[in-house]
């Protein structure tokens, strides 16, 4: 591996038609074989885990799984419900949805408590997850009848509506986040290089990384299904670190071409740069790649898919660099020297002089690496303290499954859901106990669940208005469109499987899914109800399900897996550092300053989403809680983004001893060389992930949020103050138990043939 981006490099560069067009047919080729094959998405049963996903899983055994319902609400557009109008119209909703291939049933109508709202359920054909793509026909028909029936209010909400809209939400999100770093990184790429070609080649081999990785992508669906998210993330990652890395290795290009002064042509050059930067790219490629790849261990459908999905896309990065970068490198150094003579002339003619080169670090930049230069005892100890206190909200966070009652009220469908469960509560939330026997037991089964009907039906947290009920069942409400039924829709029903083995019961609740009072109503029905019921028979299995179940277990199923990656994490970060430098005090330092820079963002995180001061300023509702699968997801991704910069800093530093240095000079040289280029590559990053507080998903908040912070408190904090301090106070020691190294003749000049000294 230490000598292959050279070698790499070198073939690009005398081959460069060859190496860019074959890059591009490889990106094609990507999105060809994609697009043929499609993507494998994930089925409901990739999502199963713990008590809930074994209870969805024997009930599906038995054919009693939940199927996607969505309900039709009819309501007067002003004044009292005219009821006459409203049977026409749910006649006409029951006609229409019965005709589409989509539906399996249609119930009667059923009436509101206080008889101004009219619903109408329907359930759709197919699994779950494939509401969402089924829903379109009925949002059209329930559309079309609200026209044909202009003095009422017809509208549609349920599970299936809900997960379109936050699609389309999402999708429109995307392109914002799309419009706002964009530009930016245009900008800071022309502030950086001070040209528009220069400033184009990072976005190029950005956006055709993340072009080839969506293809990979669907290709790799086929071996772990894909749960929706992985695009996403592509995009996130692919556009933050394929910037990063054409940035570094450009950034290096330049540095050898203002040394050389033209004594080397565009082949020699991109050689050089390569012996350094690319080294450091493919390492730090290799870090992102192992530490994400601590997400397998979670054994979760959708961080599998991020995993995936960025695995993908920093290596189709890293292949970029090493292959079509300095082809196009040489491309434009060739250009460069061809117009070089008539620029000098030119600049001649106007009597000004020769471009100086620039100074590696600005005034910002002397100025913040001033305390750990003059005083790094100090500065640690304070830098220290400081992320230290920003970890300590971290202490207090607390986790959530976030369900569609979290879901932005942008949305039409959720909208017209808090209209729905204000006039029906009981549809807010629904418990399935799920048991399995012999067909012997089939009668016995189905009498206990009846009583843990009757018990929770006594119990606060599940009782409905018992009038509501009476109404219900009054002979005098049969159930038909003229004469609809009032509320109580959600009773306790048993159904039981054809061959007596399974049974379902469905308890409502009236309260929504993340408050306090439904998750109490999980922990009494599993510990309270079902040991006094059905769980008193033996040989019959039980277990529950329904969207606090399936939340609560989630929590729980991440909470589970969290030492285990996270131990896996601090060893393969531990173990990537020693081998990049092979220094095991400097893969301690690394697992320390990840620690701490994910720490802090993590404590930032809960200070801004846990509580309610921060919902105006960032658009939110607070959840009081913090989305579960950002956690454990943002210290993977961050271990592997600080990799990054620990990487680009340490090789400079590493390089500056190589060729003499002492610790010290090495530190300070390596620190001013990498400054602007790391902090460029920063708000890059920054800007990328932070375009996504502007999200409207409340997770997606969070994410962004805390990637943003963490890269900028990594950037500044860990990478100008605290480790230029820590390597300062330990000098050599720094690198053991490596030997201080002789003077690397040559490791930065060229060899008499042209071409580096390719550099260990």
């Amino acid at each position: 591996m230490r000598h292959l981006p050279v070698r790499m490099a070198r073939w690009s560069a005398r081959h460069a038609g060859r190496a860019i067009a074959g890059w591009f047919a490889f990106v094609v080729l990507c999105l060809v074989a994609g697009i043929a094959l499609g993507t494998n998405e994930a089925t409901t049963k990739d999502f199963w885990v713990g008590e809930a996903g074994r209870a969805e899983a024997t009930a599906t055994e038995g054919g009693l799984e939940r199927s996607p319902t969505e309900r039709i609400m009819i309501r007067a557009g002003s004044g009292k419900l005219d009821m006459a109008a409203a049977g026409a119209a749910a006649r006409d909703v029951t006609e229409r949805m019965r005709g589409l291939p989509e539906v399996e049933s249609v119930a009667a109508p059923v009436r509101s408590k206080d008889g101004e709202v009219l619903l109408v359920s329907v359930v759709l054909n197919g699994p779950e997850l494939k509401g969402k793509k089924n829903v379109v026909p009925l949002l059209e028909q329930t559309a079309a009848v609200g026209a044909d029936h202009p003095h009422l209010v017809v509208e549609e909400t349920g599970s299936p509506a809900i997960s379109k809209g936050v699609n389309d939400q999402r999708d429109e999100d995307l392109a914002l986040s799309e419009r706002i770093s964009l530009p930016v990184t245009v900008i800071t790429l022309l502030i950086v290089f001070g040209s528009v070609i220069m400033a184009g080649v990072p976005l190029l081999l950005a956006l055709s990384s993340i072009a080839a990785a969506i293809g990979l992508s669907m290709v790799a669906s086929h071996v772990m299904p894909d749960a929706g998210v992985g695009t996403n993330l592509i995009l996130l990652i692919g556009l933050a670190v394929g910037v990063d890395y054409t940035l570094f290795y450009l950034k290096r290009e330049r540095e050898e071409r203002a040394r050389a002064g033209g004594r080397l042509g565009p082949e020699a050059l991109v050689e050089l740069a390569a012996a350094t930067a690319g080294r450091a790219i493919v390492i730090s490629g290799l870090a992102v790649i192992v530490s994400t790849a601590t997400l397998y261990l979670a054994t979760d459908v959708i961080f599998s898919s991020l995993a995936t999905g960025t695995i993908l896309v920093v290596a189709v990065a890293v292949a970029s660099s090493l292959t079509v970068l300095p082809a196009l490198l040489v491309v434009i150094g060739r250009r460069a020297d061809r117009l070089a003579p008539r620029r000098a002339a030119r600049r001649a003619a106007r009597g000004k002089p020769a471009r100086a080169g620039k100074p590696e670090t600005g005034r910002v930049f002397g100025a913040l690496l001033r305390p750990a230069r003059t005083r790094p005892a100090l500065t640690l100890c304070l830098s220290v303290l400081v992320m230290l206190g920003l970890t300590v909200p971290a202490l207090g966070l607390k986790l959530i499954d976030p369900g569609k009652d979290t879901f932005s009220r942008d949305i039409p469908a959720m909208r017209v859901y808090d209209r729905l469960t204000e006039s029906f509560p009981e549809l807010f939330v629904t418990h399935e106990v799920v048991t399995r026997s012999t067909p012997e037991q089939a009668a016995q089964v189905k009498r206990a669940l009846e009583d843990l009907g009757r018990r929770a039906q006594a119990d606060p947290l599940f009782a409905q208005d018992a009038q509501d009920a009476q109404d219900a069942k009054s002979p005098e409400s049969p159930e038909s469109p003229t004469n609809p039924r009032t509320a109580a829709i959600s009773e306790p029903t048993v159904r039981t499987s054809a061959d007596g083995r399974i049974s379902v019961l469905e308890l409502s609740v009236p309260h929504p899914a993340p408050s306090a009072e439904a998750i109490e109503s999980l922990t009494r029905l599993r510990q309270d109800h079902i040991p006094a019921t059905v769980g008193r028979l033996s040989g019959v299995e039980t277990a529950v399900s329904g969207d606090v179940a399936r939340g609560r277990d989630y929590v729980s199923h991440e909470s589970d897996k969290l030492p285990l990656v996270l131990g896996f994490l601090l060893l393969m970060t531990f173990l990537m550092t020693v081998w990049a430098f092979r220094s095991v005090v400097l893969g301690a330092i690394g697992v320390v300053l990840n620690l701490l820079s994910a720490g802090a963002s993590l404590g930032l995180l809960v200070l801004v989403f846990q509580g309610t001061w921060a919902e105006g300023l960032l658009a939110f509702d607070s959840l009081g809680a913090i989305a579960s699968r950002v956690p454990l997801f943002l210290v993977v991704i961050l271990f592997g983004l600080s990799m990054d910069y620990q990487v680009f800093v340490v090789s400079r530093i590493q390089e500056a001893r190589q060729n003499g240095m002492s610790a010290r000079e090495a530190v300070l040289e390596g620190i001013n060389r990498s400054a602007k280029v790391v902090t460029s590559a920063a708000i890059v990053m920054v800007t990328v992930f932070g375009a996504f507080v502007a999200l409207h998903l409340t997770e997606m908040k969070q994410m962004g949020f805390c990637l943003a912070v963490a890269v900028l408190l990594d950037a500044v904090v860990i990478r100008l103050m605290v480790l230029p301090s820590v390597l300062l106070l330990l000098g050599e020691r720094a690198w053991w138990p490596a030997r201080r190294p002789g003077r690397a003749v040559g490791a930065q000049e060229p060899t008499a043939a042209g071409s580096p000294a390719e550099v260990g």
